[in-house]
């Protein structure tokens, strides 16, 4: 028997979802859509791979588990996939540097290539991890804004899971959210990749499928242009009202994948369309499916780059949807996502397509607020040191959270950007760690700093709402009075989410994390899907690593 059999099953299987979508088009009823309710993936189990219809009287392959649905020899990830190197932030001072000034990030494109890797039984790249698209993929219910605000706050203090000499404290910011009947028209161009290399089950026939989906979403108000890229760009669809589903889907499903790669010129026209087509006052933008592999050279990349901020300062962004393995390029689509002011989301299912494009349709599509810039004065006399967990790609300078002029994160309709930072906190009175001292004196190198000041921290946000001029500065001061002893499910999430990351990372502050302790944290919390796939991702992980 072919010792891959169940491999390929699981690949039959995703084929049989795709071409579901493929078979119903055409006719006014659209993919896989009834009665306006999306039939999700149902061919994913906790660990994805299935084998349902494999005999049971099968003998797997010697590498492969039946029942816990992963490769016991792992693999290595593909050379041709490439991930920017990246230097993990560690432990800083508050004497020497008070303030930590970052971009908010709401992409979560890390954490759905990771949960690929570890489905296909592969070793994780360690810079494909960034913590915080693994902390920001999960929901924490904040609460919504005041009326008349575009964004709440949340802050929480815990004892640090991974090293219970510290605390944990949990910023977030919460963005308005945006009733369908409010939201603007839409005026979007699919720019999808077509080239030979996008031929594969997980790649082109997944990008229509979740195209067709966006598509399903809109209005009569909302225009749609196709463009493809191969050899040569092509305009597949100009200027479609979005009540026109078949015309729309027509053209979709008409994609065919081959030919070499000309990324360059497919956004140019895609940015033409979008600028024939430009919507005052609605949402103007592009939205590239690919595999990464633009095929352009490092001064083209360049040029590119340079055309995706100009767009962007004219009111055209540009948002990513990440597919396939094997020549997966991620660090070329987070940085062009980037630079046009638009979402970079990893698809590896039907079902994360939904969630994307469906159930977070107007965080994806609706900006509320653009350079968003978190800023945490840390006071001295009350934290030793603080580090921040994840955005080391995000770091800014403590002087650009007051220049306008600097660009950083944009936040869309009821997202919510959190970030999470280990804190030691300062040593006062005769105890050191709780524990009482007989000789303080003689512990203490110098002494502590004491301004009189009580507050841990000073939380500060800057954005400018879309619509308006200027930015708009919020804080606000806290303290241990946001200490918890009994941690929120909030912070448990998160914290799980953060310890996942650092595990799979091998972070040299991982400290006692462990994929038993992610999965039992989780499994303590309320359920949802998210959750239920983060206990299962983690422990397929300890599975592969151990």
């Amino acid at each position: 028997m072919n010792t891959k059999l169940t491999r390929y099953a699981a690949m039959a299987a995703a084929c049989t979802v795709i071409m579901s979508a493929f078979c119903s088009c055409g006719d006014g009823t659209t993919s896989n859509y009834n009665g306006g309710t999306y039939k999700k993936d149902e061919h994913r189990n906790n660990n994805s791979i299935v084998h349902e219809d494999i005999n049971e009287a099968t003998v797997c392959a010697p590498e492969y588990d039946c029942d816990g649905g992963y490769y016991e020899r792992p693999t290595q990830a593909s050379r041709n996939e490439s991930y920017k190197e990246y230097i993990e932030t560690g432990f800083k001072d508050p004497k020497a540097e008070p303030l930590s000034t970052f971009s908010a990030d709401v992409d979560t494109a890390s954490y759905s290539n990771i949960r690929r890797l570890l489905e296909d039984g592969t070793i994780v790249p360690e810079d494909a991890v960034r913590a915080e698209e693994f902390i920001n993929y999960f929901d924490y219910d904040y609460p919504d804004p005041e009326e008349g605000r575009v964004f709440g706050d949340y802050v929480e203090l815990a004892d640090c899971p991974w090293n219970p000499a510290n605390k944990l404290m949990m910023i977030g910011i919460q963005g308005k959210r945006m009733p369908e009947k409010e939201t603007p028209p839409s005026n979007i161009v699919f720019l999808i990749d077509s080239s030979g290399s996008m031929a594969s089950y997980d790649k082109l026939p997944l990008v229509q499928t979740a195209f067709s989906m966006l598509a399903e979403k809109l209005t009569e108000k909302d225009r749609i242009s196709i463009v493809t890229y191969a050899g040569h760009s092509d305009t597949i669809l100009e200027g479609a009202s979005g009540k026109d589903k078949d015309e729309i889907l027509n053209a979709l499903y008409s994609i065919t994948a081959s030919g070499g790669t000309n990324g360059e010129g497919g956004i140019q026209q895609a940015y033409k369309l979008a600028e024939r087509y430009f919507i005052e006052g609605g949402n103007n933008r592009v939205i590239l499916a690919t595999d990464g592999d633009l095929n352009i050279g490092a001064s083209s990349e360049s040029e590119l780059v340079k055309l995706i901020e100009s767009k962007r300062d004219k009111g055209v962004y540009l948002s990513v949807l990440g597919f396939g393995t094997g020549n997966y390029k991620d660090d070329k689509l987070e940085a062009i996502a980037d630079n046009g002011n638009g979402n970079y989301s990893y698809i590896d299912s039907v079902d994360e397509a939904h969630r994307v494009l469906v159930q977070e349709m107007a965080g994806t599509l609706y900006t509320i607020a653009k350079d968003v810039k978190i800023q945490v004065e840390f006071n001295p006399s009350q934290i030793k040191s603080y580090r921040l967990i994840g955005y080391d790609n995000r770091l800014m300078n403590a002087e650009d959270f007051y220049d306008e002029t600097k660009d950083a994160g944009e936040v869309g309709a009821g997202h919510s950007v959190t970030a999470l930072y280990e804190v030691e906190l300062a040593q006062t009175g005769d105890t050191y760690r709780g524990v009482q001292l007989e000789f303080s004196s003689e512990h203490t190198a110098e002494p502590p700093v004491d301004n009189g000041r009580s507050e841990l921290c000073k939380l500060s946000v800057t954005y400018k709402p879309v619509g308006e001029d200027g930015d708009i500065y919020e804080s606000q001061l806290f303290g241990m009075e946001k200490y918890n002893s009994e941690p929120s499910e909030s912070i448990k999430l998160a914290s799980a989410a953060a310890e996942f990351a650092m595990l799979l990372r091998n972070s040299e502050f991982k400290g006692s994390s462990s994929y038993d302790y992610v999965a039992r944290t989780a499994t303590s919390l309320a359920f949802d899907e998210k959750t239920e796939e983060l206990i299962s991702l983690a422990k397929l992980a300890e599975r592969l690593y151990n």
